[in-house]
């Protein structure tokens, strides 16, 4: 096993909380300097703080990843604070309104695409430069379960997952000779705070029955396949989808 970070670079979107959190912690823990990079600066710092008085290397950076420039300059950011970047986490992502198709205004479609699909688009495309003049590295694209199953009243989020899946393969086969490998992981239904705002306890509750392991996942398993697919020991992984869902799809 080879999930020894030192001296790697890692930029985590979504950072501040749930799945984003989890991977930042351990990607510190196993010696990498994380870039904490979220839409809110103060739950960033809030995170990196722990990490540094638990003996990592961290730093928080606000960015509001529907805004392409401001991707970019995080990420400059990133390779000016550490001196290049190896690892790239594309986690942010929203929930949307839950409404059937029609029922879906343009501007509630958009503003899904934008956070869920156009911001993986925009981070890679920043991160592919940075991490090639590092000599190579691994993206993870946070993707989920929907980004194969489908599911009622959310079709801005299954569209986006889906497309973050697509881009995931398009982009592993442009850069696989070059030294970038590039992967998605698709989480079933995991306790995070994003679940939490978008539905109540009762959801929740039924929510558990349609895992066959009978629960819902935690933030550290996530993480943990995240933290595999960046490391060493998936040298030979790129382009795939891997799911981590209590059983969910093979239903």
């Amino acid at each position: 096993m080879s999930q020894d970070f030192t001296g790697k670079v890692a930029f985590v979107t979504g950072g501040a909380s749930g799945i984003g959190a989890a991977v930042a912690r351990q990607l510190a823990a196993r010696g990498a300097k994380v870039v904490v990079a979220d839409l809110k600066l103060e739950p960033a710092q809030k995170l990196v703080d722990e990490i540094v008085a638990a003996g990592g290397l961290a730093t928080a950076v606000a960015v509001d990843v529907g805004q392409p420039e401001q991707v970019e300059k995080a990420i400059q950011f990133a390779v000016d604070t550490y001196g290049g970047l190896h690892l790239a986490v594309n986690n942010a992502g929203i929930g949307g309104v839950a409404k059937p198709t029609a029922d879906y205004t343009l501007e509630e479609w958009r503003n899904v695409v934008e956070i869920d699909l156009n911001s993986v688009f925009y981070s890679t495309k920043y991160e592919i430069p940075a991490l090639l003049a590092s000599g190579g590295g691994a993206i993870v694209n946070m993707a989920s379960i929907l980004g194969t199953n489908g599911f009622a009243s959310a079709p801005a989020y299954v569209s986006s997952k889906h497309g973050v899946v697509g881009l995931t393969k398009a982009t592993a086969i442009d850069y696989a000779k070059q030294g970038i490998r590039v992967n998605a992981v698709g989480p079933g239904f995991i306790e995070t705070p994003l679940l939490g705002d978008n539905m109540d306890s009762e959801a929740i509750k039924g929510l558990r029955g349609l895992h066959p392991m009978g629960r819902l996942g935690t933030a550290d398993e996530v993480a943990a396949l995240t933290l595999f697919l960046l490391s060493d020991d998936a040298s030979f992984i790129t382009g795939s989808y891997h799911l981590v869902d209590g059983g969910y799809a093979a239903q």
